[in-house]
């Protein structure tokens, strides 16, 4: 495999006459639909078992995106409350950038949807795509039309409806991906703080071990795309643990030179949310306790470009930051992208709780098209789970980063399934 090809941006970017330097966080919050989808679920939906989705990932349960929610409306709500925690007005905001996967349409952007549904008249609005890195990559978009004095307050959010895009009798995908949304509120600041060091990269050897086969411009939806399967998410799970894993230490570490800092002087890795193994290796790597790595996968799995702005609003809001910290941010996805931020935290932390008790769901109305009926989008496997009432939610080694199967399941299949 080739060494990658890194996308270098300077720990402190040079802007333009009269421009603010620095780009601050100063708005968070994020958004997890209400319904709850255990491994005990997918126990009577699939050959698989609680004992050995905790062992092999860390993942306990996951959110499913209820039948009303799409990727835009979660969005509007996570983007809301940072707006909210931040202070300031939704017609403050002068980009907007969503990073998914998952996206409502293929056009118009998410991003644009969301512009309309939180009540801002001005802003650009446009989506990111580098699957489970997009909400680094766009943090770094957004620090750079700071940097240049292109904007002042930038909102940049990630979001995920992954539930749809599942084979639910596919067991090495289905049990590991959830819905939800995270945003946070960059601000021009001309004091120091914010995004120290950015490290992106893009590895285009990895780009089918993570994919959608169809619904593209190369294999557009067709009767044939979908009795065979190819729009639901395809995985090659061996190479792309093995890659992850060494990625996150590697992209982490650089941004932190780049920040003019070691590791040792960071006070809380963010990485992405994929599973307990691969960051465990990562803190390993680092020669860093697991202490110093900020998890919440067990609760949410894996939310794609979710993951980071999640669990960096749920970190901010348990007291786990602090005005001061030097924070680290990560995450790695499919095409092989990575990314990381060094980022010094400036906000006081106590107004993320706020924020999020300032907006609720029902505060946020995304327009639907006019003169279209759309079928149902809950998978019929996912009906049954989602007609109950809602209920209330490792100590892993490392010998082994790949997750197995099942021994009842070896013991019984008759073909070979790559994991």
């Amino acid at each position: 495999m080739s060494e990658t090809s890194p996308i270098r941006s300077p720990a402190t970017p040079r802007p333009t006459s009269g421009a603010p330097r620095y780009a601050h966080v100063i708005g968070w919050g994020s958004y997890a639909p209400a319904q709850v989808l255990t491994n005990a679920d997918l126990e009577r939906m699939v050959d698989t078992s609680d004992e050995w989705i905790v062992s092999r990932t860390g993942i306990r349960e996951r959110r499913v995106a209820a039948a009303h929610e799409t990727t835009a409306s979660m969005a509007a709500v996570a983007s809301l409350r940072a707006i909210r925690t931040a202070g300031i007005e939704p017609d403050d905001i002068d980009v907007i950038l969503l990073a998914t996967l998952t996206p409502d349409y293929w056009m118009p952007s998410t991003a644009a949807l969301v512009k309309e549904a939180i009540g801002n008249t001005r802003a650009a609005a446009m989506d990111v795509a580098a699957a489970c890195s997009g909400f680094v990559y766009g943090y770094a978009t957004g620090q750079a039309y700071i940097a240049s004095g292109m904007a002042r307050n930038v909102l940049v959010i990630g979001a995920e409806t992954l539930t749809r895009f599942l084979d639910y009798s596919d067991r090495n995908t289905c049990i590991l991906f959830g819905d939800g949304a995270g945003a946070v509120v960059l601000g021009a600041a001309d004091t120091p703080g914010g995004g120290l060091g950015i490290e992106m990269t893009t590895e285009p050897e990895g780009a089918y071990m993570i994919w959608l086969p169809a619904g593209g411009a190369k294999r557009p939806p067709s009767a044939e795309t979908i009795a065979r399967g190819e729009h639901f998410v395809r995985m090659e799970g061996k190479e792309t643990y093995r890659f992850a894993t060494r990625t996150l230490a590697s992209t982490a570490l650089a941004a932190i030179d780049r920040a003019g800092l070691k590791s040792s002087d960071i006070d809380l890795f963010i990485p992405h949310q994929a599973n307990i193994r691969i960051i465990e290796a990562v803190a390993k790597g680092l020669s860093l306790p697991m202490d110093r790595m900020f998890v919440n996968l067990d609760k949410y799995g894996n939310t794609s470009a979710a993951s980071v702005p999640i669990a960096l609003a749920e970190a901010v809001n348990q007291g786990r930051v602090k005005v001061g910290d030097r924070i680290v941010i990560v995450a790695f996805g499919a095409g092989f992208t990575s990314g990381a931020v060094a980022i010094e935290w400036t906000a006081d932390p106590e107004r993320g709780r706020a924020g999020d008790a300032a907006v609720t769901p029902a505060d946020v109305h995304v327009r639907l098209p006019v003169d279209w009926d759309s079928v149902d989008p809950i998978p019929d496997a996912l009906a049954a789970v989602m007609g109950r009432p809602v209920a209330p939610g490792v100590d892993v080694p490392l010998d082994d980063v790949v997750p197995g199967e099942p021994e009842h399941a070896r013991r019984d299949r008759k073909t070979e399934i790559r994991v």
